[in-house]
């Protein structure tokens, strides 16, 4: 635990620390039924989808404001969801990583062990994976890099989209 002790340290500070450790229970079938009903409005970017309640049925609409408000996210609508590739690239040797960077996936397994950890963390707590959790997509990475590096990250905006 001693590798562990400093991103331990890092990550009880991380502006996203709601998203990443709060825990409900959430049944697959109700999962399942809110996105077999679900719409998504790519001009107001807006998720909206049926659910029945105590047999009744009510819309349910996801907005970016209201992942914000839910998840306790920093960020506002003019926060960058992309860095420069020199300061993505440049970020990933800081944190050890030996793989291709020219690749449009990263491998968690190229990271030094807390990094690993860390990525591991992320990748559960805000992807939209069910499996894979060795690979990150370019989105996954930049949200890791927007938290190294302590940099303004529009997660809002991210989250839902890629829920879909």
């Amino acid at each position: 635990m001693v590798v562990f002790k400093d991103i331990l340290e890092f990550m009880k500070r991380l502006p996203i620390q709601k998203a990443l450790t709060n825990q409900h229970r959430v049944f697959r079938s109700h999962i399942a039924h809110f996105w077999k009903n679900a719409t998504y409005d790519e001009e107001s970017n807006v998720i909206t989808s049926s659910v029945s309640l105590n047999g009744e049925d009510k819309e349910i609409i996801i907005t970016e404001q209201l992942v914000r408000e839910v998840l306790d996210f920093p960020d506002d609508e003019n926060s960058p969801t992309k860095f420069p590739e020199r300061m993505f690239k440049g970020c990933m040797l800081r944190m050890g990583y030996t793989g291709p960077l020219n690749n449009a996936n990263y491998l968690k397994a190229c990271f030094t062990k807390p990094y690993k950890f860390f990525i591991h963390s992320v990748i559960h707590a805000l992807s939209h994976k069910k499996g894979e959790h060795d690979v990150m997509n370019d989105y996954q990475m930049c949200m890791v890099i927007a938290l190294v590096l302590n940099k303004k990250y529009n997660f809002s905006k991210i989250f839902p989209l890629y829920e879909r």
